[in-house]
């Protein structure tokens, strides 16, 4: 018997819009000690199902429309809420795609770790207090005495996915769902946690649901795979079979969307000149002390000493885990930040010494994609509104001729022309980022800096924006500083590399001479941490290690 039998699981949202089939007449299985990878874009289902076994769906709107969901025995779908907390948190855990919002942010990270014990287990305070030490210390967190009593903000955000996987182990469940628990990571504390849950899960002998949009992701640890698309299942197997024997055309088109090829087109570099110059940048940020009064007690050296060169319609990679620096110094470049010390010059000018109303008119030349283009976007102005409001300070157009030009703006990026008057909650992330990239080139720059643009979406939504990137580099002559966490992505669009750590550059070079042959150790790891969209290949190469 599986540990976990679910059959036509079919959950409805009955909104003012009509009803949503967010799961459709979805069945798994899930044995003992095995994992089970759930597989889809945003909106395919994957999350509610596992939401649905737990009764964690808002209702109204949600509602289980039929289905069943044994779980030793017990069907999850018509137990009652006090038999769902007893096993909620106890027998079934759960791991949630961003930590800082599931921890308690006014608790200290020891009272939220002994919580379960004390609900579930009945332990003293004592004996849970030395319990949560010890599962602390199993998931990697150095110094677990003292880290007991410190805060979710005072842990970066890898340790706290790990006090989260601690969270979820410590009453030792028979099944942990983790839901996206990699997706905001670094490609390295990526790495680190999937070793860390298929360790534990050896430990443990658990069950596991790995839910990721990314196939690459769970190549390495997952025994079956469930694929889903619009809340049904387009195709399950073991994993094997999904990867190299698929049927399905949407499992081909996720495969396909991973990138793990150089640039797919040639470098389209004007002169060997230099475009952008920026030399011996230092971005210091002062940390304050005192109760009463307030001084400088020390700095944080967030870029230190840095010099890039830029040729006119090159590409650069720059990459780096979190805190390495590397949106930091983009800021600089576009003077979102002002820097300590050195220059920054673009196209022989210089552009750190420029004071607000130079700086303002100079900006047309150098414009920036944000990471999140929820939160960069204004939420009262429509798309017209967004894209009209730089070709008008900038008095690019005439106001007889805006329209068109937005028109075109919308072509340019793929949007169809009848989204103008809407808002940006009313778009997808990646019609979002198409509505950023296209107010990015309104006033037609020079240079672009892109952050992270990509991190946030499905890996098919991610490859168009890459080619949409490729795209408008080559029509517009764009220079542009790509900067990301993921080797891969970077690999597929830079003409060149340069690679961050601790505020500074350790390595640079040609993207394929960086993948053949990586110099610094600190690159060497970066590109280890790639997850591998093979089986075989990354089962290898893939050893039960953390720190």
């Amino acid at each position: 018997m599986p540990l976990l039998d679910v059959k036509n699981l079919t959950t409805y949202f009955h909104t003012r819009d009509g009803i949503i089939r967010a799961v459709d007449d979805v069945s798994f299985r899930v044995e003992a000690g095995q994992t089970l990878g759930i597989v889809g874009e945003s909106g395919s289902g994957k999350s509610v199902s596992c939401y649905s076994l737990l009764g964690l769906i808002p209702s109204p709107p949600g509602r289980i429309e039929r289905g069943e969901a044994l779980f030793d025995g017990i069907d999850l779908l018509k137990a009652n809420e006090e038999q769902l907390r007893k096993i909620r948190g106890n027998r079934i855990s759960m791991i949630f795609q961003d930590p800082m919002t599931s921890l308690n942010p006014f608790m200290r990270i020891g009272d939220q770790l002994i919580e379960p014990l004390l609900i579930h287990k009945n332990m003293s305070g004592k004996s849970a207090k030395i319990k949560a030490i010890q599962a602390l210390e199993e998931v990697g967190i150095t110094q677990p005495e003292k880290r007991y009593n410190s805060y979710p903000h005072e842990f970066s955000g890898g340790m706290r996915q790990r006090v989260m996987i601690a969270m979820a182990l410590i009453t030792e469940p028979e099944l942990l769902i983790a839901d996206e628990p990699t997706t905001a990571l670094d490609v390295t504390i990526q790495a680190q946690i999937i070793d860390l849950i298929k360790n534990l899960q050896q430990t443990h002998n658990l069950a596991v649901i790995f839910i990721t949009h990314d196939l690459g992701v769970i190549a390495g640890i997952a025994d079956n795979i469930l694929v889903m698309q619009n809340g049904k299942v387009a195709e399950e197997g073991d994993t094997d079979r999904i990867f190299y024997n698929h049927q399905h055309p949407y499992t081909a088109k996720l495969l396909e969307a991973i990138p793990t090829t150089a640039k797919p087109v040639p470098p389209n570099i004007k002169q060997d000149q230099p475009f952008l110059k920026v030399e011996h940048v230092s971005t210091y940020f002062p940390v304050y002390s005192g109760i009463l009064v307030k001084r400088v007690h020390e700095y944080v050296k967030a870029v230190n000493d840095v010099s890039i060169q830029l040729r006119e319609g090159e590409i650069l990679g720059l990459v780096g885990e979190s805190g390495s620096g590397k949106s930091t110094l983009g800021r600089s470049i576009m003077r979102l930040v002002d820097i300590n010390s050195g220059s920054i010059e673009l196209n022989g000018k210089a552009i750190h010494t420029l004071e607000s109303t130079a700086l303002k008119k100079a900006r047309r030349n150098f414009q920036m994609i944000f990471q999140d283009p929820y939160a960069s976007l204004n939420p009262r102005m429509t798309v017209f509104d967004m894209l009209a409001e730089p070709l008008l300070v900038h008095g690019l157009v005439k106001k007889n001729a805006l329209l068109e030009q937005v028109h075109k703006l919308m072509d340019d990026v793929g949007l169809a022309r009848k989204y103008i008057r809407k808002y940006p909650h009313e778009f997808s992330g990646g019609q979002r980022q198409r509505i950023a990239i296209a107010r990015a080139l309104a006033v037609q720059p020079r240079l672009i800096v892109a952050d992270e643009p990509v991190s946030a979406l499905d890996v098919t939504i991610q490859a168009q924006i890459l080619h949409l990137l490729l795209d408008l580099t080559q029509q517009r002559d764009l220079t542009m500083i790509f900067i990301s966490h993921d080797l891969s992505v970077v690999r597929y669009v830079a003409d060149r590399i340069a690679v961050m750590y601790q505020g500074e550059i350790v390595e640079t070079g040609p993207t394929e001479n960086l993948f053949a042959d990586p110099r610094h150790r600190y690159t060497q790891s970066l590109l280890s941490a790639i997850p591998i969209p093979d089986p075989a290949r990354e089962k290898k190469r893939r050893r039960i290690s953390y720190r």
